[in-house]
């Protein structure tokens, strides 16, 4: 195209990419929506909805053109929805994309391309996220990890990508992970700058000396043997020529320790791969010898693990020239699925210059008859340096929404968790202001729980939401006493127990009234049957009371490594009085029912008449002994009475009313027990959390005896130190992060504007 065409194009494209990213930061927002700015004009809502429909499937493209590597966009482009174009307009196209996308595969070009420019602020900031280690908060970047067989030609792979000499030898060369670091310097006049970091330091170095550099920083990292470690390693190259790429070469996989190395080195090895693999973020680059059956390699099986579908692996073949027969079909036929495709090279050979290199690379694949027949896509070292940089463009573009959003979340809950630790106490009235915390939000629990009915601080605890357990503990206790009522008669002794102690209580009085000494001794009997249920019921609910107090007092004292034993003293004393208040309490209640006979209770005169409506059916069956002597009660049922036919008449009566009457007031008997009881538990729950806690646990830390007064509070517990200092950290990182996430955005917005 024309010079000035080409300006439009250059400036109209820059502009977009500030829309998409403006896009991504602006989240709900449409990419129509974002694109009415200066330059790029307006639309109608039909139109946006098109232009936003065929915006998302044109990414689609460019995402399917990165990792196709080979196909030209036009290939791509003719799917459903894209339309189609004539031939010459295909050529124009497909030239206009290779140019705005800096692609080249010309064996003499440089290593980086114009594409490098743009991707090189997003590639500074995960290279910053990585130096702040952000990955130790659970937050994956996204990585370009560098695997192979031992032996494999990882070296020279990465050699030639760098321009750089790296350590050779025999064994293990890579001992650590190696995070490689490559910026293009433009000028190629500039010096080119090396440099590793390690243990927070920064050492200085050159091409000349940089494999030397890199085993003394290894020997550091990973001692002076043949072992290995996981603590990485940086080198940063800046240099002419070389591709924008960030990569992390990890340890050559091999399964037989030699002399001096670990006998789980294969184990070891292992573990550092997965680690660096496993993460959805991480792009597999597997180095593969054209020597070997691609299903045998190790590296092929630790990657399908993690990536079965292969569609975040790439592979590399290396030593095209030693194994040439057959290397066609095997990255054509690809047998282990490697979704992101081949790229086969040459390994430098000798004291090769690395451009002498990618001559005799590029002469190799174009005249050999076996390696001609490759799609020039998949070959050669500049191919493998564009390939990785769309890759890892496409990487980048797809998690960095991901990772703001991983931040944002991980500061918000490690704030959340600072504030809720307590500040480092360091006199005594700071101590008090804590221990009076302590107790406020203990008294504040227990009235959610004891009281309120709210269980928001555990929602899955069903043994701390403590109304509902305390109400099941009473209902029980009304059912234990009601059980005890056995209504008798029905076993043929219906009235036998009145008419006994009627007649050892015949006093000289008129003969139709009820003794009061055998109506009390019927009743002091059932009283005396009943009297261990409220006590036992006391038991009960003291005894979950005081679990349900000690585990809140616990839970807001763990903090105070001191305070824990002197709180469940008090806990354990202040429930041991309370109960004992409320056994007195409940064994009081029973004497008073035990004591006498009375009631203003209007529902006692109303049972007894409702009973006392069977007494002329009673007197019909005693009178005709033709009827069976079969009596329907209601609350008794079914009842033999003929046996009351051998006593008199009088003492037949006065037992029936005795019997109608104990039966009416036992009723009113049960309830009061059971009302009082819980009137009895709601004021003393009440009683214990608004004043005598507080006070018990006042006099407990200030006792001489194993108190040892609020300055116990002043030692502070090293765990909760150590969280503090923990959560420190996280948020002071994780705010370094998003500031480093918002510097790049803004400056990229600036430059797309």
């Amino acid at each position: 195209m024309e010079e000035n065409e080409e300006k439009k194009v250059d400036s109209l494209a820059r502009k977009l990419l500030g829309v998409l990213l403006q896009t991504w930061r602006g989240g709900r927002k449409s990419l129509t929506a974002n694109m009415a700015r200066p330059g790029l004009g307006s639309m109608e809502e039909n139109e946006e909805k098109k232009v936003d429909s065929l915006a998302r499937k044109l990414l689609g493209v460019f995402l399917q053109t990165w990792r196709g590597g080979g196909k030209s966009l036009t290939a791509n482009m003719a799917r459903p929805g894209l339309g189609s174009m004539e031939e010459n307009e295909e050529k124009k196209v497909d030239s206009l994309a290779r140019k705005l996308s800096g692609v080249s595969c010309d064996a003499h070009a440089p290593l980086f391309s114009s594409y490098n420019d743009r991707i090189r602020p997003l590639l500074d900031t995960v290279d910053e996220l990585r130096r702040l280690k952000v990955m130790q908060e659970g937050i994956q970047l996204p990585t370009i990890v560098v695997v192979g067989d031992q032996s494999s030609g990882k070296s020279s792979v990465l050699e030639s990508l760098a321009g750089i000499s790296l350590p050779r030898g025999q064994g293990i060369c890579t001992r650590v992970p190696l995070i490689m670091r490559l910026q293009n310097l433009p000028d190629h006049l500039l010096q080119p700058e090396l440099h590793l970091e390690f243990h927070g330091k920064t050492i200085s170095t050159d091409e000349a000396h940089v494999s030397e550099a890199i085993n003394l920083a290894t020997d550091k990292i990973a001692g002076d043997g043949k072992g290995i470690s996981q603590t990485p390693l940086t080198l940063v190259v800046k240099k002419n020529g070389v591709p924008d790429l960030t990569m992390i070469d990890l340890p050559g996989i091999t399964r037989v320790p030699v002399h001096g190395q670990p006998r789980d080195i294969y184990e070891q090895i292992s573990n550092i791969i997965m680690e660096y693999i496993k993460p959805e973020e991480s792009i597999i680059l597997n180095v593969l010898s054209a020597t070997v059956d691609f299903p045998t390699c190790e590296s092929i099986r630790m990657s399908q693990q993690v990536d079965r579908t292969g569609q975040r692996t790439l592979a590399v073949v290396t030593k095209a020239d030693k194994a040439p027969e057959g290397l066609f079909e095997k990255v054509t036929r690809d047998d282990v699925n490697i979704g992101l495709g081949y790229v086969c090279v040459r390994n430098r050979i000798g004291e090769e210059s690395y451009n002498e290199a990618r001559k005799e690379e590029a002469r190799l694949f174009e005249a050999h008859p076996l390696l001609a027949r490759i799609d020039k896509s998949m070959v050669g070292i500049p191919v493998l340096a564009q390939r990785l940089v769309h890759v890892q463009a496409m990487i980048i573009s797809k998690c960095l929404p991901d990772i703001v959003k991983n931040i944002n979340d991980k500061l918000s809950a490690n704030l959340s968790e600072l504030n809720r630790t307590p500040k480092h106490i360091s006199s005594v009235a700071e101590a008090m202001t804590a221990y009076v915390q302590v107790i406020g939000l203990s008294k504040e629990s227990l009235k959610k729980i004891l009281m309120r009915a709210e269980f928001d601080e555990y929602p899955d605890d069903k043994e701390m939401h403590c109304t509902a357990r305390l109400a099941e503990l009473l209902n029980n206790y009304s059912e234990q006493l009601q059980k005890s009522t056995v209504v008798d008669g029905t076993d043929g002794n219906f009235l036998m127990e009145e008419i006994k102690l009627l007649e050892e209580t015949k006093v000289m009085w008129l003969p139709n009234f009820v003794p009061r000494s055998a109506f009390l001794a019927v009743l002091q009997r059932k009283v005396n049957n009943i009297s261990d249920t409220p006590v036992e019921l006391i038991a009960k609910v003291w005894n979950y009371i005081e679990k349900v107090v000690t585990e809140v007092l616990m839970h807001h004292c763990e903090n105070y490594p001191q305070l824990p034993s002197s709180t469940r003293r008090a806990a354990q004393s202040l429930v041991a009085k309370m109960k004992d208040k409320s056994t007195e309490r409940v064994l009081e209640m029973v004497e008073m029912e035990k004591l006498t006979d009375y009631t203003c209770d209007p529902e006692y005169m109303t049972q007894w008449r409702k009973l006392m409506v069977n007494n002329n059916a009673f007197t019909e069956i005693m009178n005709d002994y033709s009827e069976p002597t079969i009596l329907h009660i209601e609350g008794f049922g079914e009842i033999e009475v003929g046996h009351l036919r051998a006593f008199p008449k009088d003492i037949r009566d006065q037992a029936f009313d005795m019997k109608m009457r104990i039966t009416a007031y036992w009723k009113i008997v049960l309830k009061r027990l059971v009302d009082s009881m819980a009137l009895h538990l709601l004021l003393s729950v009440r009683n214990l959390v608004g004043k005598d806690m507080e006070v018990e646990m006042v006099r407990e830390l200030m006792s001489p005896d194993h108190g040892g007064g609020i300055e116990r509070v002043l030692e502070e517990s090293p765990s909760v130190a150590k969280k503090r200092d923990r959560l420190q950290k996280s948020v002071k990182l994780l705010k370094d992060s998003q500031n480093v996430i918002a510097m790049i955005m803004d400056k990229i917005a600036i430059n797309a504007d």
